[in-house]
């Protein structure tokens, strides 16, 4: 029930930045900086819920978010597969995109990436874990693709940087 109130919510926000904004790419930025703020709040709830321990490797952290944090906010497990061969890059399946149930894309938003939120709370809640990421839809059931496909690139491992005599 709960997802289902948070699908139709989601389905409103998106109508209205779609009002809001004059084309679909700054739709697009606006859904990403906000799942990004979600993520950098959301990692918080999901360490104290999940104790989740550091993950040691980038597989390890594929892990966890397909097998619990997917799990624990959607009610869903994506599939993991196409890691790259140096293990940096990888591609969460989504069978089941629970915020696209009810939703059909207008023809004049071809471009519009409606489930882009989720791309910004995986960076968000990363980079809060001192990993940047990259995360980008590459497939989308609403677009007529078989699966929905976010792929995932470890960039970089984020530094503490204490002030100065904060040691």
């Amino acid at each position: 029930q709960n997802s289902e109130l948070f699908t139709l919510t989601y389905g409103a926000l998106v109508t209205q930045l779609c009002k809001d904004y004059e084309n679909d790419e700054d739709v697009n930025k606006q859904l990403d900086k906000m799942g990004y703020n979600i993520g950098v709040r959301l990692i918080e709830d999901f360490l104290a819920r999940s104790n989740v321990g550091r993950c040691h490797d980038f597989r390890e952290t594929a892990d966890v978010i397909a097998k619990i944090a997917f799990k624990m906010y959607l009610g869903i497990t994506p599939s993991i597969t196409n890691w790259s061969p140096g293990g940096d890059e990888f591609s969460l399946i989504l069978e089941n995109n629970p915020l696209v149930d009810f939703v059909e894309l207008p023809d004049n938003h071809s471009s519009l990436i409606y489930s882009n939120l989720l791309c910004g709370v995986l960076r968000g809640a990363l980079e809060m874990v001192q990993m940047a990421v990259d995360v980008k839809f590459v497939q989308d059931t609403l677009k007529g693709d078989s699966v929905t496909e976010i792929r995932m690139k470890f960039i970089r491992r984020i530094e503490d940087n204490l002030p100065a005599g904060e040691e």
